[in-house]
């Protein structure tokens, strides 16, 4: 594998062929993506729970410790999100605001809006756990946003905007984690394998609500490999704190019927072009081979020791001096320059078609 170069990375070749192509378009051509707009959890969420009354908040250092400024916005990172990372490469800002941030407004909220929730799920149970935003409550907020939104551009120009529009959605993870795995009501109720199911046809509930609505882009993300997550390796004891397989294998799972959800969907709601985005592999392959991609560590994160930290239990005085060597930054959550190669692995596949 051939590397470059690149600031202070080292990157693999194909990740600086796709930047150059990208900056290459950016700079030629105008962007057919009028607006990026988000909805999910902490993998997306670049900061509505700081305006909420919830302890699932990352508004303070160390995180943001590597963003514009060095400013701790509440995303769950030590810099940008793939929905930034995304909204830059097509042309547009280099951030995705958060829709409850009062620092932004509609003519901000125009070009590119994040309604995510950390620690929310399809199921409402699960933003129950930890009193965050249901995924229901983002779809009111997006209503909401539609109407501003007509207000500051017109009718025609919002339409166009809500419909020609990228939708990215990112979320499923805390359903297991937080909801199944950590909680016994679930458990009572269905059995994994259900579980899955039951999920699958909130997300097809939820696709359905935003077609209606008028959204036609939309990227639908499967799950991580959760049981490579630090916080899950920590507590696989008896095998010496290998991936989690039982986790990795529900994900590979449910990622197959969400697939074929994509499908149905597709052929059943016209016009629309729903896109499975595959985030699961390129993840995998960083976990189980960092030095292909310039990292030293892939078992732990950046804060703290890196085992079971997040949130405000990341200190500043005891996180790694440069994340960029860590695959992930707590014990959740990738480092930056993880969100930057998964980011541009999607552009270059499952958003290819968008642009």
């Amino acid at each position: 594998m051939a590397y470059y170069w690149y600031g202070y990375n080292t990157i693999p070749y194909w990740v600086f062929f796709i930047r150059t192509l990208l900056l290459v378009a950016e700079s030629k051509l105008a962007p057919k993506i009028p607006a990026v707009i988000v909805f999910g959890d902490s993998s997306v969420d670049s900061g509505n729970n700081n305006y909420i009354p919830t302890i699932a908040r990352s508004n303070f250092k160390p995180y943001g410790r590597d963003f514009f400024g060095g400013s701790p916005t509440g995303r769950f990172c030590n810099g940008r999100l793939p929905p930034d990372i995304i909204s830059e490469a097509v042309g547009l800002k280099p951030i995705v605001p958060a829709y409850l941030d009062p620092t932004y407004g509609i003519s901000d909220f125009a070009y590119g809006v994040c309604f995510a929730s950390a620690g929310t799920g399809y199921d409402n149970a699960t933003s129950d756990v930890l009193g965050v935003i249901p995924l229901w409550k983002e779809v009111e907020y997006y209503k909401e946003y539609q109407v501003k939104l007509k207000a500051y551009l017109g009718d025609e120009k919002a339409k166009e905007t809500i419909s020609e529009a990228l939708y990215l959605v990112s979320i499923g993870t805390n359903d297991f984690l937080e909801n199944y795995y950590a909680l016994p009501k679930r458990q009572k109720q269905f059995t994994v394998r259900q579980y899955e199911d039951f999920l699958v046809g909130l997300a097809w509930n939820f696709v359905k609500d935003l077609y209606v609505l008028g959204a036609r882009k939309i990227s639908l993300a499967g799950l991580p490999p959760m049981g490579c997550l630090p916080l899950q390796r920590t507590t696989n004891i008896m095998e010496d704190h290998a991936c989690a397989e039982d986790k990795n294998s529900v994900a590979r799972e449910y990622n197959l019927k969400l697939k074929t959800l994509v499908a149905k969907l597709n052929k059943k709601l016209p016009g629309l072009k729903l896109v499975y985005s595959d985030a699961y592999t390129i993840f995998l392959d960083i976990i189980t081979r960092p030095s292909k991609y310039g990292f030293e560590m892939a078992r732990v994160g950046c804060c703290g020791t890196g085992r079971f930290e997040m949130s405000f239990l990341c200190s500043p005085h005891f996180t790694c001096p440069d994340a960029n060597k860590y695959v992930f930054w707590d014990a959740f959550h990738p480092s930056e320059k993880t969100n930057k190669i998964i980011s541009y692995d999607l552009l270059k596949t499952s958003l290819a078609k968008f642009v």
